[in-house]
């Protein structure tokens, strides 16, 4: 992925990237055609080279299914960033314009039972089973850390005997 090019005079000096998050952006471009004609967009990305990364699209157009696209036939289409990657894990998320539902869809694969935004600031509290807290947060905060890069909101993740115990005191 070319991040930049300066002219030096009669040389030029290129600025390439296997970590920048555009490089994953055009690695989708290139295998999903409705990508590159406009029908999906992506929102966003967030990523940790070489391990995971998240990717938000959307699609104005109800009888597009942009997940279904970004996957492609058998996983077809996301196997072969993943392959172009090295074997990095993708997590393909629909895009909400609602940041609380975003947030929720963010934290997959945990299943969250709900967000709450505090007044006045972009963070947010969000509840998990106890089963699934560990798979929120992710190996070493992984997963709540992209979701944080994804949304551009700080997030809290508590299990919900934890906010129960709370709530009593």
């Amino acid at each position: 992925y070319v991040k930049r090019v300066k002219n030096a005079g009669r040389s030029a000096q290129i600025v390439v990237s296997r970590s920048a998050t555009g490089l994953v952006k055009r690695l989708f471009e290139n295998e999903v055609p409705e990508i590159k004609q406009g029908v999906v967009t992506v929102k966003a990305i967030a990523r940790e080279p070489g391990h995971r990364s998240k990717i938000a699209i959307y699609s104005e157009d109800p009888a597009v299914d942009a997940i279904g696209a970004c996957v492609g036939n058998k996983g077809a289409r996301v196997n072969a960033v993943v392959q172009e990657l090295g074997g990095e894990k993708i997590d393909i998320i629909p895009w909400s314009p609602d940041p609380l539902e975003f947030i929720a869809k963010a934290l997959s694969p945990a299943k969250v039972l709900k967000v709450t935004a505090k007044e006045g600031e972009n963070s947010a509290l969000a509840i998990v089973p106890d089963d699934k807290l560990s798979l929120a947060i992710g190996r070493d905060g992984q997963n709540a850390r992209l979701a944080v890069k994804l949304t551009g909101w700080k997030i809290d993740v508590k299990s919900e005997s934890s906010m129960l115990t709370a709530g009593e005191e």
